[in-house]
């Protein structure tokens, strides 16, 4: 099997031709028809550098509608640095996709950048649990339209202590969204 077969658009076909993604890995090949289809919630379960972030990031990429500025998706991840890692991967998937915006959210950065951000028109926002958290109670992070929410390393971010502030995100997102 190959991306092409999955079903991906041409725009992120052609991304991962220039990156060198010649075949989906065995996380990637299970993943991607699931969540492209955009049914039902999907858990996967892979090791540290088997394709994870690209088998919910492409789908997730490719299902947002352009048209629309405004949060889509969310991500949420444990650490600044696998929210950086995810939003550098994303926007590399995402290279010839026109109007797509990719926010970045996460403590230790200026806030009132990423709000800059989330009020330009961000379709998807990568953040940890807290900064977003603080985003919404300022009211610049809007998931009311979000249709996909991510966790990833949500056993992590269980250890660490994020419940009660996964729980307070997920009340913000429409009650069919997937995840």
């Amino acid at each position: 099997m190959n991306f092409k077969e999955i079903g991906l658009g041409a725009e992120l076909l052609r991304a991962l031709d220039d990156l060198g993604f010649d075949s989906p890995m065995p996380i990637q090949t299970a993943a991607l028809p699931e969540l492209l289809d955009g049914r039902r919630d999907f858990i996967g379960l892979a090791q540290t550098g088997t394709g994870k972030t690209a088998a919910f990031g492409l789908p997730l990429l490719d299902r947002v509608d352009l048209a629309r500025a405004r949060p889509q998706g969310v991500i949420l991840c444990p650490t600044r640095e696998l929210c950086l890692q995810i939003t550098d991967d994303l926007k590399g998937y995402a290279r010839y996709l026109r109007k797509i915006r990719v926010a970045a959210v996460y403590g230790g950065a200026s806030i009132a950048h990423q709000i800059r951000q989330l009020r330009s028109g961000a379709q998807i926002i990568v953040a940890t649990p807290g900064r977003l958290i603080d985003l919404m109670q300022r009211r610049a992070a809007d998931l009311s339209a979000v249709a996909t929410c991510v966790l990833d390393e949500a056993d992590e971010m269980l250890n660490m202590g994020f419940q009660e502030d996964i729980d307070r995100i997920l009340a913000r997102m429409p009650a069919d969204r997937r995840t």
